[in-house]
């Protein structure tokens, strides 16, 4: 595939002052030997803060990260549905039946393994007017103790896959459950994608209850809001149907009793 060319990177306020407090750390115990232990606990003292950072899902301290949609998609009323983890070929087509009951769009954060199992889904998304983004190519749970090669090859494998089932580029990255280092914005700047993260979630893949799922994503429910939903590793309600799809039609119906519009993460940037 045709790589895009760079975007410029400027490493983060944030980041910027971990590199200078490493830099200064080390110079100190080379002048003065006997502040070294001083020194190495600063240094251990940054880490655990950049650690913290990237365990933290919405935060903005290593980078850039969509938790809002921008003010004018947020003052159009657009809210965006995002739905991880799949393509699952018992849930996803169920799924894009009920959004198109309701001529709404989501925006879907598939896994790059998953699509190459399942084309046909990955064909049918886009074909629905969906968007199809990057999930990584397969969900490593220790995606954020990766280095910079090994996150760049699982996002670049990824963003291949989807361009090959879609013939469109993805813009954005969902890092795996939001979890990620200070390695990974580099690279998206490289491939021109746009780190998201969520304003809310519903935890769908852990709580069985549906009522309660519906009420995390609608408490206090506006304009800008991104939405997180999973198709994937959806969790199983007691009677066996998949969560998802008891909530996304209430929450359809939520939006549209506070005149609120799904729109995909991509218009939004329009």
């Amino acid at each position: 595939m045709t790589r895009p060319s760079k975007w410029p990177w400027s490493p983060s306020p944030f980041i910027a002052s971990s590199a200078a407090i490493h830099l200064a750390a080390g110079a100190a115990a080379l002048v003065r030997p006997a502040i070294w232990p001083w020194a190495l606990g600063l240094v251990v003292a940054d880490q655990l803060a950049l650690t913290s950072a990237g365990l933290w899902p919405k935060s903005k301290l290593l980078g850039p990260n969509w938790t809002r949609l921008p003010a004018a998609a947020a003052a159009r009323g657009g809210v965006a549905i995002t739905i991880d983890d799949g393509p699952d070929p018992q849930v996803t087509p169920r799924v894009l039946s009920i959004l198109q009951e309701r001529g709404a769009s989501a925006t879907f954060f598939c896994i790059g393994e998953r699509l190459q199992r399942h084309g046909d889904l990955a064909r049918e998304i886009h074909a629905c007017g969906h968007a199809i983004e990057n999930h990584s190519y397969r969900h490593p749970h220790t995606f954020s103790l990766l280095g910079p090669a090994s996150i760049a090859a699982e996002i670049s494998r990824a963003q291949d896959c989807i361009e090959e089932f879609t013939g469109v580029a993805p813009s954005f990255f969902r890092a795996p459950a939001g979890l990620r280092n200070a390695f990974l914005e580099p690279v998206l700047a490289r491939l021109q994608l746009r780190l998201a993260s969520w304003t809310r979630r519903g935890f769908d893949t852990v709580d069985k209850d549906s009522t309660t799922v519906l009420r995390r994503l609608t408490n206090a429910l506006g304009g800008g809001d991104i939405l997180l939903l999973h198709d994937g590793n959806a969790a199983r309600m007691r009677g066996g149907g998949r969560v998802i799809l008891e909530v996304l039609p209430r929450l359809l119906d939520a939006l549209s009793e506070r005149r609120l519009r799904p729109m995909t993460l991509r218009a939004a940037l329009e």
